[in-house]
């Protein structure tokens, strides 16, 4: 048996169907094999509160060896990943093709999966992950005034801690008034150019974060592809991508959110289009999970082929000679944050290549969690724990007196802001989505 693996990691599928995968003896032998794995090597240890959490088990444990270890407790483990999928991708030496073939978030997965099969789960939290119904709710007018005054008003959310458990003290994103694929600006009709290695046609995703939370970064991402003369069309009648859902077990309702979106997404692949989404999450959830779940579904297959970060297809584009690089207006200094689910998509740091593009940019590029994580970060349980795990993160965004903060994470963005206002006071950078520095610099209004 070799010690770890120089080879790049693959990825097996997930065998959810199986009824096995929901067997708990067969569940608990596969954690007590996977953590005693990472007992004996701790090098994720700096990663996410699993590892800290798991390792905390056993040294107080009797033997100071997994096997002195209650597994009931083994679920503060599971709590504790929030499926960034840091440690498959950039540390763990045992996965896949290693023959120890350790899936650590999947493993994760499956334990959420039989929790939320045995009913174990907070009203709170099916809340929280139904984005579709909520956004369609909160972002209703009249109704949307009282929702942002609600989540600014210190007494109330002080009852939202104790009543719904979500922490008192997390900065919640507001709704937007107007809804972006309602108020989409239609594109021109410029003439398709393929590129060799980019299609000439554009498919945007919006994502719920961005249709209902901060339509700008949509409006934006739009006046970019104009400004390049690039036909785009929207998603007319999107759903949540599934990440909230597969975050919380619920892979019943991932698949019938596949069952909405893929079949219109697998179309516009195969009619050329690119598609382009402006949140990680909802990228990597096309690329990469939705993939695994769905190994045999070809109209799954089409939609991750034809998928793109907005940077990897920018930068992409400028390699076929069909980008536009001219950029009147300077940033100054722009402290970048590469989100998790950028970093395990492997297309490198593409955003950060596009920022310095731009003359009279100075990029400072940080590439570490900021603790947020989706819903995980505004639970009252999770909330302490999410911003020490940001701490460095705020520190060295911080560090260059920058003009912009920006992270491709919206909610990322904003924790970051939070955190370096908590730490250092008032800061003069403005919070600024890539893509909005991207319009910026073009000079569009």
């Amino acid at each position: 048996m070799r010690e770890g693996s120089l080879e790049a990691p693959t990825r097996h599928p997930l065998d959810w169907r199986n009824p096995a995968f929901y067997e708990q003896d067969a569940l608990e032998l596969e954690l007590e094999r996977v953590f005693d794995i990472c007992h004996t090597c701790r090098r994720c240890v700096s990663l996410c509160g699993s590892f800290p959490t798991l390792f905390d088990l056993i040294d107080e444990s009797k033997t100071g060896e997994l096997d002195s270890v209650d597994k009931a407790d083994f679920g503060s483990v599971v709590d504790q990943c929030y499926l960034c999928d840091v440690c498959y991708m950039t540390k763990c030496p045992y996965v896949p093709p290693h023959p120890w073939n350790l899936d650590f978030p999947h493993l994760m997965l499956r334990a959420k999966a039989q929790k939320f099969a045995k009913g174990e789960i907070k009203v709170r939290d099916r809340i929280l992950t139904s984005t579709d119904r909520v956004g369609k709710l909160a972002t209703i007018p009249v109704v949307v005034q009282m929702v942002n005054a609600a989540s600014t008003t210190p007494s109330l959310r002080k009852i939202g801690d104790k009543v719904a458990g979500i922490a008192a003290a997390a900065k919640l994103p507001p709704y937007a008034t107007k809804r972006f694929l309602s108020h989409a600006e239609p594109s021109l009709a410029w003439p398709v150019r393929d590129g060799a290695r980019t299609p000439g046609k554009v498919a945007v995703f919006a994502t719920c974060y961005v249709n209902f939370n901060e339509p700008g970064i949509g409006h934006d991402l739009l006046k970019v592809l104009a400004h390049n003369e690039i036909p785009y069309r929207t998603v007319a009648k999107e759903a949540c991508c599934g990440m909230p859902k597969l975050e919380l077990g619920d892979l019943a309702a991932v698949e019938a959110l596949k069952n909405v979106n893929i079949p219109q997404l697998a179309a516009l692949a195969r009619e050329g289009y690119a598609i382009v989404t402006p949140v990680p999450s909802c990228t990597l959830m096309y690329k990469q999970e939705l993939p695994l779940l769905f190994p045999d579904d070809s109209d799954v297959a089409a939609v991750a082929e034809a998928m793109f970060d907005p940077f990897e297809y920018f930068v992409l584009r400028d390699k076929d000679g069909l980008l536009k690089k001219e950029f009147p207006r300077a940033l100054g200094k722009v402290s970048y944050h590469i989100p998790c689910h950028s970093r395990v998509q492997n297309t490198g740091q593409k955003t950060r290549e596009v920022l310095q593009w731009i003359p009279g940019t100075e990029v400072n590029t940080v590439e570490r969690c900021a603790g947020h994580d989706g819903t995980w970060g505004i639970k009252s349980e999770f909330f302490a724990m999410s911003m020490k795990i940001g701490g460095p993160v705020f520190s060295r965004m911080n560090d260059t007196d920058p003009d912009f903060v920006s992270s491709d994470c919206p909610i990322a963005g904003r924790r970051i802001m939070h955190g370096i206002e908590e730490k250092s006071g008032a800061s003069r950078a403005r919070r600024e989505h890539p893509l909005t520095l991207l319009r910026i610099a073009y000079d569009l209004e």
